[in-house]
């Protein structure tokens, strides 16, 4: 029999990434692609074709229709993010079975207000939070300090800076003022500025196939100034210079049976009920009340070698290539395609 034809989307580096520093892709990203072949190429009943120049994307994909795309473009079309869910709207035009979250599930995802709300429907704990127009005028303040201020829409990170965690009205207001100066952000989110221990979930697999929750990992603030506020800021993750840089590391998650019990719960619930598919990360993290609530819901959660995702994958027993392996079986079960011998 032959191998299953997997076209493997990624993001395009001939392109600018506005959501990186300096504009461009960097180091970290092209090693990440080329540990992602390496891994890959250790998959057997599987031949992969990578695919990252967006412009040739219909052309290519319509003359030579893959058995399956891995959705690893976590940049957006042409790396855009506000065009994520286009990437899987065109493979659903194509008629070609792709891996993760589909354009309903990113769009609903990519508001976290929206999230917030259904999950407070869940009877699953949300921090207080007021929603910011950033367009109008005057801008909505926050009424208790200290609080956070993020961007409604955005991922990775992205807008989360040392500068975030306000303490007053002049500096909840410059730091509105400048996250609506940054590209794709419209809204913010004004919610209560949470320090107790950070948890997050991976979970792979179909609710209809059944779902695996990886060990649970927690963020390690422990070697960062303590004079920063302990948050996982966009330069914690690409930029070099940044004070967050190399300072914030991951650990199995120590908790005790009731609340990984819960956390487990609250996952299983929001995948169901936001439409995830194979694979996704949820973030929580405790109140001074001991209370954990929800973060973030990542339904692409990062592919990269090293990153959250692979390291719970890893705590659980299955290296990187294996991980790969699971997701590409977790949508070809669901998609009732014939599976690798």
């Amino acid at each position: 029999m032959s191998d299953t034809k997997v076209a493997v989307l990624l993001g395009d580096p001939r392109l600018p990434y506005a959501y990186a520093v300096g504009g461009v892709f960097g180091d970290e990203e092209l090693a990440a692609v080329e540990q992602l072949r390496k891994a890959l190429a250790r998959l057997r009943g599987y031949r992969f074709t990578f695919l990252d120049d967006h412009e040739a994307w219909i052309d290519v994909l319509r003359a030579d229709p893959p058995d399956l795309a891995l959705n690893f473009c976590d940049t957006g079309f042409r790396n855009d993010w506000e065009l994520e869910r286009d990437v899987p709207a065109l493979l659903e035009i194509l008629g070609i079975p792709y891996t993760g979250a589909d354009p309903m599930s990113i769009s609903l995802t990519t508001d976290k207000a929206l999230v917030g709300a259904v999950a407070a429907r869940q009877g699953i704990p949300v921090p207080n939070e007021t929603y910011v127009d950033l367009m109008a005028a005057p801008l909505v303040l926050p009424t208790v300090y200290p609080c956070l201020i993020k961007p409604n829409g955005s991922g990775g990170s992205f807008g989360i800076t040392r500068d975030c965690v306000v303490r007053n009205a002049g500096e909840a207001e410059a730091y509105l003022r400048w996250l609506a100066e940054q590209p794709g952000v419209v809204d913010a989110l004004i919610q209560d500025f949470l320090t107790g221990p950070e948890y997050t979930l991976g979970l792979m697999g179909n609710i209809a196939s059944g779902l695996t929750v990886l060990p649970p990992l927690e963020i390690d603030y422990s070697a960062l100034d303590p004079d920063l506020p302990p948050i996982l800021t966009h330069g914690s993750k690409a930029d070099p210079d940044s004070p967050y840089w190399e300072k914030l590391g991951f650990r199995r998650a120590d908790l005790d049976e009731i609340t990984r019990s819960q956390l487990v719960e609250y996952a299983v619930r929001l995948f169901r009920r936001l439409g995830l598919r194979d694979y996704a990360r949820i973030d929580f993290r405790e109140g001074e009340d001991g209370q954990p609530r929800l973060l973030d819901v990542n339904t692409n959660p990062t592919w990269y070698w090293d990153g959250k995702l692979a390291l719970m994958a890893q705590w659980a027993g299955h290296p990187y290539h294996e991980l790969l392996r699971l997701i590409l079986e977790a949508a070809i079960a669901r998609c009732g395609l014939r599976a690798p011998t």
